[in-house]
């Protein structure tokens, strides 16, 4: 049975419906990114490895886990190029990758997973890391 287009939710709503805050502009990126605590960044994408791994490892952690960051964060790589653009600044010695996931704490870069690290693997591991993350930052 062929899927329906009505059954497949947009790919940013999968992550704002979960409350991750969404970064549009460059303005949003900087007004984000210059606040102390904890933040976690996914850099969205369409491929099928952040709708089968990425978006939903998120949303698990963010129903399942005890620990949560204080900012949850997105930017859509090739959609919202300003805002991917002026997000990769804060994580400028690492080379794009999307769909990928960056952790700071207190505005310094303290985890990355890149796009080969989440590809090939299933949600419930990747919830299971960021679980751990969580764990030893926030």
């Amino acid at each position: 049975m062929p899927y329906s287009p009505l059954l497949i939710k947009p790919f940013k709503e999968e992550l704002t419906e979960a409350g991750v805050q969404e970064l549009l502009t460059a303005a949003d990126v900087d007004k984000a990114m210059d606040q102390d605590g904890t933040t976690l960044v996914v850099i969205n994408s369409v491929c099928g490895c952040a709708a089968g791994t990425a978006r939903p490892a998120i949303r698990l952690m963010i129903e399942n886990g005890s620990k949560k960051p204080d900012r949850i964060l997105t930017v859509f790589a090739g959609q919202d190029l300003e805002a991917t653009a002026r997000f990769r600044q804060h994580i400028s010695d690492i080379p794009p990758s999307s769909p990928s996931i960056a952790m700071f704490k207190d505005r310094e870069l303290v985890m990355f997973i890149p796009k080969h690290r989440i590809e090939g693997r299933d949600a419930m591991s990747l919830a299971n890391d960021l679980k751990d993350i969580m764990e030893e930052f926030v």
